[in-house]
């Protein structure tokens, strides 16, 4: 078979694409965009191609006359997210996968990062000067938490999700997710979109996972920011289009928030004179949720241990449509 890719890496690490999906046989582009999401032509080697990995243009793989298999390079997939891509790819045969196990560790412990440094005031012990025994050092240890037995709800449940759920297991929390459609296989209580507000007003904790669509865009705003219980913690490693930022901003100015951890934004960067950067409660990181050493080789062998599972007919990881 032949197997086109549009990722943008070293010379070395393409030959070491090219040794594991041997014997088929590897295309590159001519032209590779500066990022994943960069809209370039599409080259018409990719016409000629069985499987691609990447980030191709959706007119280019419903144009495709030999597609077999289209594996996306990111966790995200906004751009094929759409009724009418995934009616068509039904319909010629052409299994979609995206690489959210490439993801889900590193995005895992950055949300569980972010919770740890809450519960520990690490922002205000960390820019502390204050003697032991003084009023600012007692202040200091008073409000440190533990995250034992807290109540935490996942808004949008999937690979990122299972691994939060995984690696908060010695913590005991009382966690509960929200998902559209209940598969009996979830490792924690499931609610539905219709049951989510009772789930927010008795949450410590919310973290919000949500991919970017329609149904998604400022799905947390004011409404649902005042469903939340008071002093409770709202992190986001999803998209920053599911958020309401000036919405977020003012929930944590009344103090009905205790703070806000981000590791996205929208757009990003986020303008210097945005509100949010006003919010001494607010924590930002940018979008470096996913990274991870060597990550490009990690996404690599994704591709090679997924396409074995694919010239097998086996169940293909992280498939989405």
């Amino acid at each position: 078979m032949k197997i086109f890719t549009d990722l943008s890496t070293s010379p070395e690490l393409l030959e070491y694409l090219r040794e594991g999906i041997a014997p088929h046989e590897l295309l590159l582009p001519a032209q590779s965009g500066a990022s994943v999401l960069a809209d370039v032509p599409t080259d018409p080697l990719m016409q000629e191609a069985d499987i691609v990995l990447g980030q191709p243009r959706v007119d280019a793989v419903l144009s495709s006359p030999k597609l077999k298999w289209l594996q996306v390079s990111t966790a995200g997939y906004t751009r094929y997210d759409t009724a009418d891509f995934r009616a068509a790819v039904k319909e010629k045969g052409v299994p979609v996968s995206n690489s959210s196990h490439v993801y889900d560790d590193a995005c895992a412990e950055h949300v569980i990062a972010f919770m740890l440094a809450n519960a520990r005031q690490l922002p205000r012990n960390l820019k502390s000067r204050c003697a032991n025994g003084s009023a600012e050092w007692n202040g200091l240890r008073r409000d440190c938490k533990l995250l034992q037995e807290q109540s935490l709800l996942i808004v949008g449940y999937g690979a990122i999700a299972e691994r939060v759920i995984e690696l908060l297991q010695p913590f005991r929390m009382s966690i509960t997710a929200m998902r559209r459609t209940v598969r009996g296989d979830e490792k924690v209580k499931i609610v539905t979109p219709d049951e989510v507000s009772a789930a927010l007003a008795e949450a410590d904790h919310v973290i919000n996972i949500l991919p970017d669509n329609a149904e998604s865009l400022h799905w947390f705003n004011a409404a649902r920011f005042a469903q939340m219980k008071p002093g409770a913690i709202y992190y986001n490693i999803g998209r920053g289009t599911t958020t309401q930022q000036d919405d977020l901003a003012a929930t944590l100015k009344s103090g009905h928030l205790g703070a806000a951890w981000l590791d996205v934004t929208d757009p990003e960067p986020l303008p210097d004179d945005h509100v949010l950067w006003t919010c001494e409660t607010c924590h930002i990181t940018p979008h470096t949720a996913g990274g991870q050493y060597d990550e490009a080789r990690v996404l690599i062998r994704h591709f090679i241990e997924n396409l074995r599972r694919f010239e097998k007919g086996e169940k293909l990881v992280n498939r989405i449509m």
